[in-house]
């Protein structure tokens, strides 16, 4: 199936619902103005020459210009390139990647969209909000109403380039393909028992690929009404999933976080919230106490990468009965086999960390990368670089990244292990470890912290607290108070950021000497 089709199915059966929202400026469009406004943005592209697998570039806010590029680009085969409107400045690097034919952006983007540009063979640049110089109007290749070409439809065919984080060397671009995202994206949908009745509401970045195996796809497939956001605020974006009467959250750990928050200022949680669903990083057990114990709302905490076009392991939007089911993430989705295996690419036991590989639904590959490509699919499994256990119900629990474990003197750390500690600690929201070069322990381990506002914390009574939980010698751990985290901008914590903070807080150390 292709991705498009979902929201065509759901026209015919429901043309007067209400598909999507912008919550910013109140724009609705209804399942049958989608396909009309998708058509148009198809045929406003095949006039510009785009074809099938042509790139093209949105590079905007979110909003319903954004959504509407994305399925007008589907509609004649071409191949939406999403690229995080705060990643301005490396703008030529990714339009230099993937080569894109038409760039639709936003007004306040324009002077570094035509930079970038012109360096890399862009036939055609169009702003979302009027005519600019050298820029056609979206708003008048739309009132056109030119008709759009017939379907290629090739289920095979790429759709969308999902960049990685970057977290190790430049971002790299997964192609996703129709029909296995369609068909991960409606497992997704089955394992949280989405319905037609739900309303879906999703404040994070349209460019992040969970937004769209998250927000969009699974609760298209199913009729929902969606919704989302450009402007987050805690208080604003309470308001606006009350005002929607939501009953499906999708967010980062941070954003979830500060609803809790919010709720607790209100007493309440906002709309009418069945579940919320979790992703882009690893959630505290605190945040997810909170929304059990507080909230008495299921947080289903999904564990995906952007060459998936789907989930590795997804839980279910059930109140989590035990301690330990809070902790695991959740069993492999039926459209993927998943294993967890050692150095030797064996299978290994139940309740052992190793690497977590799958099969049977992933990207094409790396565009334009074919060795990393073959590296990455080795034998034909998807490498997700991750580590984890599988417990004896099948269960997923992940580990952390293979990049960031740390190794103190000849004893691996893993970092989420302290993280987790450090959050159940009363009046620490967030937490980050990340180890330093020490010529004495190999790595020296420093967790930094963030606060809620109006707390204080001694970090050696921190330390000294969470010492009997941890299988680790804590005399090497540093702890360091921080007012703020660097965040991606997917909603991560910026572990690379911290090392690069570290490495230039010891050069400048040394210039001082």
């Amino acid at each position: 199936m292709l991705m498009h089709q979902l929201l065509l199915d759901a026209a015919e059966r429901r043309p007067g619902k209400l598909a999507f929202r912008w919550v910013d400026r109140d724009r609705s469009l209804s399942y049958a103005e989608m396909v009309a406004a998708m058509d148009r943005m198809a045929g406003a592209l095949h006039s510009l020459g785009v074809a099938k697998g042509d790139r093209v570039t949105v590079f905007a806010h979110n909003g319903m210009d954004y959504l509407v590029a994305m399925f007008g680009a589907w509609r004649i085969g071409a191949i939406a390139a999403l690229v995080n409107v705060r990643l301005a400045e490396d703008l030529d690097y990714y339009l230099n990647d993937h080569r894109p034919r038409v760039v639709i952006y936003t007004h306040d983007m324009a002077a570094t969209v035509k930079r970038a540009a012109a360096a890399s063979g862009v036939a055609h640049l169009v702003c979302m909000d009027g005519p600019q110089d050298g820029a056609l109007a979206l708003s008048e290749l739309l009132a056109a109403d030119l008709p759009p070409p017939p379907d290629p439809w090739d289920e095979s065919a790429i759709a969308h380039l999902s960049y990685t984080s970057g977290t190790t060397g430049k971002p790299k671009a997964a192609c996703l393909a129709h029909e296995p995202t369609v068909r991960a994206c409606r497992c997704i949908a089955e394992r949280l028992r989405i319905t037609e009745r739900d309303v879906s509401f999703g404040p994070t970045a349209l460019s992040s690929s969970y937004q769209l195996v998250g927000n969009l796809l699974p609760p298209l497939a199913q009729g929902c009404s969606i919704h989302v956001m450009g402007r987050w605020a805690q208080g604003t974006g309470f308001d606006a999933i009350d005002a929607a009467q939501a009953t499906v959250l999708v967010g980062n750990p941070i954003l979830l976080d500060e609803v809790i928050v919010e709720s607790r200022r209100r007493g309440r949680p906002p709309g009418r919230l069945r579940f919320v669903l979790t992703g882009g990083g690893p959630m505290p057990i605190a945040a997810k106490r909170a929304w059990r114990d507080e909230l008495a709302i299921p947080v289903v905490e999904s564990y995906g990468q952007s060459e998936l076009g789907g989930f590795v392991a997804l839980g279910f939007p059930e109140l989590a009965p035990s301690e330990e089911v809070l902790t695991r993430i959740g069993p492999p989705l039926p459209d993927k086999e998943v294993r967890i295996v050692g150095p030797d690419d064996r299978p290994l036991p139940a309740g052992e960390i190793g690497d977590i590989v799958l099969r049977g639904g992933f990207m094409s590959g790396y565009w334009g990368r074919p060795a990393q490509t073959a590296e990455a699919t080795r034998g034909g499994w998807l490498r997700t670089g991750d580590l984890g256990i599988m417990d004896r119900d099948g269960a997923v629990t992940l580990r952390g990244r293979q990049s960031e474990l740390i190794i103190v003197g000849d004893r691996p750390w893993y970092p989420r292990d302290i993280e987790e500690e450090l959050c159940g600690q009363t009046g620490v929201r967030q937490a980050a470890l990340i180890g330093v070069a020490d010529q004495a322990v190999g790595a020296r381990p420093i967790a930094f912290v963030t606060i809620d506002a109006g707390a204080t914390v001694d970090t050696d009574e921190l330390k000294r607290a969470i010492a009997p939980r941890l299988a680790y010698d804590l005399a090497p751990l540093q702890i360091r108070v921080v007012a703020e985290l660097p965040m991606t901008p997917t909603g991560k914590i910026s572990k690379a950021d911290l090392a690069l903070r570290m490495t230039g807080a010891g050069a400048a150390a040394k210039a001082a000497t």
